[in-house]
């Protein structure tokens, strides 16, 4: 059998028995001053979905092709047939130690026509591969160039044994849903860490007074403890890190929705406003990191007929500086999130990457009056 029944995917699924960890606002951190959205994710963006599958499986001593296991899929959905009604697009590698399939493609039509799927740096095999078959379930005479980037989980999960398959990619997709994102350790950000604590998936949004949202998720594996800054307060520095220095630098990749209609050129500024936003959490995008961003507009759909010409209505260039402020305050949110959410984990090797203290970090942050 090709696919496996979704029953027999469950089994390597982690089903949270609790509800997750309070979100950075819901503990009283205000980031930036834009409104949010109504479920302050990048599903905001009417269309725009997202789908996650989650592996944890296995505890104790590493033993490659069998765990303990700790990665999975992430699958961002922009419309209901992407391949069919294409989005303008832009993407951007803030620093390349990483990879980002289709870039090129992206970027020299200024079109996306996949669903961008994210996973570890070891299975972005199995992403594209299953993309392409997710796309030839949809039509056997599709030729997709699928968009898959990756972050490193080598640190809590067995990477080497490949455990994501072409199936787990195609659950993340078609269990993709719109509405309120589940966040931390789940789906492609199960295995990662920033600023070395415990943290993956975090989303936000931001909406704008001419009625435009735009949403951001990102993949957080970034950053080193010292350097870890929340609302400007210098975080990190008052909890620091009793190890030893890293000898890996982490990665993160960011994925940015607007319904604002804007053509390609304009997208790819948005995607170097990204890099503003990680920066406000102390990430400096060090050599050995993989970095990078992506984003598109739902606004218009260029749709694959025999048409000669499109007609689109696009915002002027002095009308992006909103725009600009919402990708940055919301990516920075999001990475905060991921931190906020995830929780201690216990991966390989009986190695615990712990979760961001919430009590001490709203402690000192209403020393430095960044919460009432």
């Amino acid at each position: 059998m090709r696919y496996l029944p979704y029953f027999l995917l469950a089994l390597f699924i982690a089903i949270p028995a609790h509800a997750q960890r309070p979100r950075a606002r819901t503990a009283g951190v205000q980031i930036g001053t834009l409104p949010i959205g109504v479920f302050n994710a990048i599903t905001d963006v009417p269309g725009v979905k997202v789908g996650h599958t989650t592996l944890h499986k296995g505890e104790g001593k590493l033993v490659v092709g069998k765990g303990p296991i700790r990665t999975g899929v992430t699958a961002i959905v922009p419309n209901t047939d992407v391949y069919e009604n294409q989005l303008y697009a832009a993407a951007v590698s803030l620093n390349g130690n990483g990879e980002m399939t289709g870039m090129s493609w992206v970027n020299e039509r200024g079109l996306l026509e996949v669903p961008i799927v994210l996973t570890n740096t070891l299975s972005i095999g199995e992403g594209y591969s299953g993309v392409v078959a997710y796309m030839l379930k949809q039509s056997a005479g599709r030729v997709p160039l699928p968009v898959v980037a990756e972050c490193y989980d080598g640190g809590l999960n067995d990477i080497a044994g490949r455990h994501v398959t072409t199936d787990h990619v195609i659950q993340a997709i078609e269990m993709a849903a719109s509405g309120p994102v589940e966040e931390g350790s789940v789906g492609a950000g199960t295995g990662m860490r920033a600023y070395a604590f415990k943290a993956g998936i975090g989303t936000s949004s931001r909406k704008l007074p001419n009625g435009h949202t735009v949403g951001v998720l990102v993949n957080a594996n970034c950053g080193r403890r010292p350097n870890l800054t929340i609302n400007g307060v210098p975080i990190g520095q008052a909890i620091p890190k009793d190890e030893k220095p890293p000898t890996r630098d982490g990665s993160i990749i960011v994925v940015i929705a607007t319904d604002a209609p804007l053509l390609p050129h304009q997208l790819r500024r948005l995607c170097n406003r990204a890099s503003f936003g990680i920066t406000r959490t102390g990430t400096i995008s060090r050599t050995s990191s993989g970095d990078f961003a992506i984003a598109f507009s739902t606004a218009h759909t260029i749709t694959r007929d025999r048409a000669t010409q499109d007609t689109v209505i696009t915002l002027r260039d002095r009308q992006l500086n909103g725009l600009f402020q919402a990708t940055i305050e919301a990516t920075e949110e999001a990475i905060v999130n991921a931190l906020f959410v995830a929780e201690t984990m216990t991966g390989r090797d009986s190695r615990v990457m712990p979760a961001l203290p919430h009590d001490r970090v709203i402690d000192i942050l209403k020393k430095h009056g960044r919460i009432k």
